[in-house]
Formats: C-alpha cells, structure tokens, sequence
C-alpha cells in the first residue's frame, strides 16, 4: 500500500451527469464539480471524460491514480464496459479502463457505483458513525457489515463484508435490481424501486398519462401537501415503493447479516416511505399451516428517528446464570439491524469508496 501523499481522481458517471472529485489522503480537493452526460457517441462522452479528469488533474496537481464508479454490466477488474441501456454510446464491449489508463499513464479502477457508495459509507459514514454511539452509549456490539442501496434511476446495491467490497467472481455481486417485484412477481424489483416506478404510480393513480406526471421530488413534496396536486397519488406512489423495496432489502438481509445505508436522489423522501419499508422487514411471513413467523431474525430500527436509535443502541441486555460461576452473564436475546440514510451524501460515499479502492488496489498498473 503507498505510503506518501496519494491522490486519485474520482468520478460518480450515470446516464445524466458526471460528477468529478479529487481525494489525497482521504480529503476532498477543492470542490466537486459536475457536467451533463453526453452519451449519444463514444467519441463525445470519451472527450468529456478525459476533458473532466484533465481539469481535475490540473487543479490537484497530481494524479496516483484514477478511480470511479460506473454503469454495468462490466467486467470491471478488465475496465471493459457491456451494453448499456440508458447510454448508448456503450456497446459490444469498451475498453474505459485500458483507455485512460493509456492516456493519463496511472492505474486505472473502475466498479460499480453502489459497491463504492457502500465502501465508502462502511469506511467513512454509517458504520463508524453507529459504532462510535454504541461505544458512547456503553454497548460492546459493534457492526462491520453493511448493505448499501442506491435509490434513483435505478435500483442498485453493495454489500462490504469486515471492510471490504464482496464484488463476486463474475464482478456481478449485489445485483438486487433482480429481485423478484413483490406487486408485480413477474418483473423485477427495480420497476418499482425508481423514478419511473413513482412518476408511473403517480400518473395512474392521479389519471393523467406518464409524460404529465412530475419528478419524484415534486410527487414528495405533493404527498407532503407542500405542493398542490393529487396528494393521495403522490403517498401512494412512495408507499407502494417502501412495500417493493422492504421485500427486496429483507430477501438481501436473510443473507447480509449488518447494517442497511440509503443513497441515490429517493432517498431524500425517506420520510415517505420508510414506515412501509420497516413494516415490511418487521412484518412476518408465514408456513404452509398458516403459523406466522418474523420475517427476519433480527428486529430493523430506523436509525435517523431518535426513539428508533435510543432503543438500537440501548438493547436488551439480560443476566442469565451459568453454573458453577458466581457472577451472571450478561446477553442480549434481541438481534438489530438498523437502516439509515447516507451520511456522507451519495457522491461524496461513492467518491471515497473508490480511494480507499485505488489505496487497497495499490499504484500497480495492469
């Protein structure tokens, strides 16, 4: 691992903007700066990439290497990007990685956006954050998992495991969009986990055709009767996500035994659909005689309502007697998972997940 100064630069790219940051030594370098998009042809969005890492790289100084978030399918550790739906200019296999690394000379690494947000928010946000108050609140637990998800465009996810990324063989770990739609069991989570997901909902249940209805923004700000509008549309919009979403996060939970973080531009409407979201991971689900069981083993506490946190860090410690000792032993029979929002903010979590991924990756070159 180095050990002088080290600067990577950073990028958050999806289909709209491209979000450019410089990191040394875990610090942000100035300010990040963001440009449109541009996708229709790989020679445009190559000429704002380098253009983007250029600028960067002359306001830092230097560059050790670069490190960034991207759209899959991928085979990420070659930096070959598949076919991409929402940008076009990707397709039949582009080297990115190969590219700029022949071009600014320094390692280049590229993974998934929600892999990075959820490295970055393990190293940097949620888990340090959860632990640092159970360790003030004098409880032993600590946590070093965490399930990360990104809430926008799409609907995607990260899972680190004791700090770091499980990325999986084929590069293709944490693909939660797949998930089976629990309203819709023929399609696929992310149809209703998204900004098509609410805007449709809105406009079906408002009556009105889908390129009339608003952005999510303006649906939250309806549903909280901010806004003028079809307010019960817009609560409905953002329940029935909770409903979608708390069936996939508790499908991931049964396997992802940590703590929940929420990223992407939904998640600033948490408030909308998080108590649909947590009746869903508390609910139950039952066997074939109809006995009803907790739908998981641990109990899920909203971490950014107060009562929420006091009860997660407080526990439910009991003394239970062991024999031949004289002295109780003290155990907790209550199993928590807590779900909060990012506490970085989503680009800012990306971003320094993919530093700590260049510093662990090394300065080798492929």
């Amino acid at each position: 691992m180095p050990t002088d100064p080290f600067t990577v630069l950073t990028l958050d790219a999806g289909g709209t903007t491209l979000t450019f940051q410089a990191i040394r030594d875990g610090q942000l370098l100035g300010e990040a700066f963001t440009v449109p998009s541009r996708c229709e042809t790989l020679d445009t969005f190559l000429g704002d990439l380098t253009a983007g890492f250029e600028s960067l790289k002359a306001s830092a100084g230097a560059c050790d290497a670069i490190s960034f978030g991207f759209p899959g399918p991928a085979d990420y550790p070659s930096g070959v990007i598949g076919d991409l739906w929402n940008m076009p200019a990707f397709q039949g296999g582009v080297p990115l990685g190969p590219i700029l690394q022949d071009h600014f000379g320094v390692p280049v690494h590229i993974n998934n956006d929600a892999d990075l947000f959820t490295l970055g928010e393990a190293l940097h946000g949620l888990i340090p954050e959860v632990n640092g108050q159970l360790k003030a609140a004098g409880n032993p637990k600590r946590y070093r998992h965490l399930l990360g998800l990104t809430l926008g465009t799409g609907f995607g996810a990260g899972i680190v495991v004791n700090g770091r990324p499980l990325l999986g063989d084929n590069a293709s770990g944490a693909e939660i969009w797949l998930m089976r739609h629990k309203l819709a069991p023929e399609c696929y989570a992310e149809e209703g986990i998204s900004i098509r997901a609410i805007r449709s909902v809105y406009a079906e249940k408002a009556g009105i055709p889908l390129q009339e209805a608003p952005e999510p923004r303006l649906i939250a700000a309806i549903a909280l009767g901010r806004l003028r509008g079809h307010r019960a549309a817009a609560q409905e919009a953002w329940r029935r996500m909770g409903e979608v979403a708390g069936e996939a996060i508790a499908c991931a939970l049964t396997l992802v035994d940590g703590l929940v973080v929420l990223g992407g531009g939904l998640s600033a409407a948490s408030e909308l659909f998080m108590p649909t979201l947590l009746g869903a991971l508390n609910g139950s689900i039952r066997k074939m005689d109809g006995r009803e069981l907790p739908r998981l083993v641990q109990h899920v506490y909203d971490l950014d309502r107060p009562q929420d946190l006091d009860a997660f860090l407080r526990g439910t410690p009991m003394p239970i007697q062991v024999p031949g000792r004289s002295a109780p032993l003290m155990w907790d029979p209550t199993k928590r998972c807590g779900v909060g929002r990012t506490r970085l903010g989503t680009s800012h979590a990306t971003a320094l997940g993919a530093y700590e991924f260049a510093i662990a990756a090394g300065t080798t070159m492929a």
